[in-house]
């Protein structure tokens, strides 16, 4: 035990002292205190905007000849449609952030128009029932030929009843009632979820690869430099190998706990400046259930991933080796990852194979706690998949630990897997 204190200690300062890991960790609070405050800033230049010596008035008088105003147009060509005014108006309703203008341009001056950023966007009716678009940048997100469509339906049913002599204003109060709705989810929301644990499944993720990494290439540098002959004669193998899993896992926690941490923190500070966003607040309105399922899914994944690493370490001659010898390692888990994240994608998180990765050491950490969050699991499938994985992280362990006592001192020659089994049946 006296070892394995000593060795921890050594390997937690490794960390502490290496200006890798130290510079990512300032640069990642860095950034999130710049993210965090980004609204304070804005706010703060916005309540400036109107003591710089310019008025209110002046300033939109100015902007109004610019390109940004002009860009706030859409332009909507009409042709022979009947009641012109009145799609206008139900254009302008449709998308009160912009001015719809109407306007009898031939198409390709409206083309010019909207390549030189005068107008936003623009709609050419060849009939009441059919359109052309025409928009510089086709954003991915699009949505606006959606919402066009809907108000062309809309006038045409207006159109419709006027010509069986229904007034207009009837036929439009009758086609534009309001829906209300209330939604109440009885389980897990996922939409208010999906942000959360996108961010700590990929948290994981990144942490397993890099620590996994560092453990086995630390492994594996001891060993290439014969550092490693001089350790085991001071030090059981076993108690070297815990000791370097078990400072990576707290290594691990620390930078998240310092990351996460400052941007709780920084967001508690502008919370007022953030408003209503949806996104921000689902982020951290994380409940403490979820977050302690999260700590237990991550240490017990983190170690059986480590172990695996560190054996693996072992068993190279060489640092470069460490890459080709860990590909199978890092296939499983990409592998993994990709599963949670397809299933994260589509909203099926109960799908047979996410409930089998569940029972799965080796993908549970993952496909479990995204289960729990945005799923209603039964709490005995959560035990199940705890107390496999504990047992997983258990046998992992022993065995690793019994191919690091071998792997550590044959150097030099290929390792079959037959050699490596006998030998850990002497060990």
């Amino acid at each position: 035990m006296k070892q394995f204190g000593t060795i921890l200690n050594f390997e937690l300062q490794n960390y502490f002292k290496n200006k890798l890991f130290m510079g990512i960790t300032v640069f990642l609070v860095a950034v999130i205190a710049v993210i965090m405050f980004f609204p304070r800033f804005t706010a703060s230049e916005e309540k400036e905007g109107p003591q710089s010596g310019v008025s209110a008035e002046g300033s939109q008088g100015g902007a109004s000849g610019g390109g940004s105003a002009d860009s706030e147009i859409i332009l909507l060509s009409a042709g022979e449609i009947e009641n012109k005014e009145l799609l206008r108006q139900a254009m302008n309703a449709a998308f009160p952030e912009y001015e719809v203008c109407l306007t009898e341009d031939d198409v390709d001056t409206i083309k010019e128009k909207v390549t030189s950023e005068a107008a936003a966007y623009a709609f050419v009716m060849d009939s009441p029932t059919s359109y052309t678009y025409y928009v510089n940048n086709l954003s991915l997100y699009d949505s606006n030929t959606a919402v066009v469509d809907e108000v062309l339906e809309k006038m045409y049913g207006i159109n419709a009843l006027a010509a069986s002599g229904i007034p207009v204003e009837d036929a439009q109060a009758a086609l534009s009632v309001g829906i209300v709705h209330e939604t109440e989810s009885l389980g897990k929301n996922q939409m208010q979820n999906f942000f959360y644990t996108y961010i700590m499944i990929f948290s994981l993720y990144m942490v397993i690869l890099l620590y996994g990494q560092m453990v086995a290439t630390g492994v594996a540098t001891e060993k290439s430099s014969r550092a490693m002959e001089l350790l085991v004669t001071s030090a059981k193998p076993t108690s070297m190998m815990f000791g370097k899993v078990v400072a990576s896992c707290l290594a691990g926690l620390i930078q998240i706990v310092l990351v996460f941490g400052s941007a709780i923190l920084f967001y508690n500070l502008n919370k007022s400046y953030w408003g209503d966003n949806p996104i921000v607040a689902s982020i951290f309105d994380m409940p403490m259930d979820l977050f302690v399922y999260m700590l237990v899914f991550f240490v017990l994944g983190f170690f059986i991933y480590a172990f695996m690493f560190g054996a693996v370490g072992s068993l190279a001659s060489k640092v470069e080796d460490i890459n080709t010898s860990s590909m199978p390692l890092v296939l499983m888990f990409v592998a993994a990852f990709l599963v949670v994240m397809f299933s994260m994608q589509s909203g099926d998180v109960d799908s047979f194979v996410m409930r089998v990765c569940s029972y799965v050491p080796f993908t549970s950490p993952m496909a479990m706690f995204t289960r729990i969050a945005m799923s209603t699991v039964p709490f005995y499938e959560i035990l199940l998949s705890v107390v496999v994985l504990i047992a997983g992280v258990v046998a992992i362990g022993v065995i690793s630990a019994k191919i690091y006592r071998v792997g550590v001192l044959l150097y030099g020659t290929k390792i079959s897997p037959k050699t490596l089994f006998q030998a850990m049946k002497k060990a």
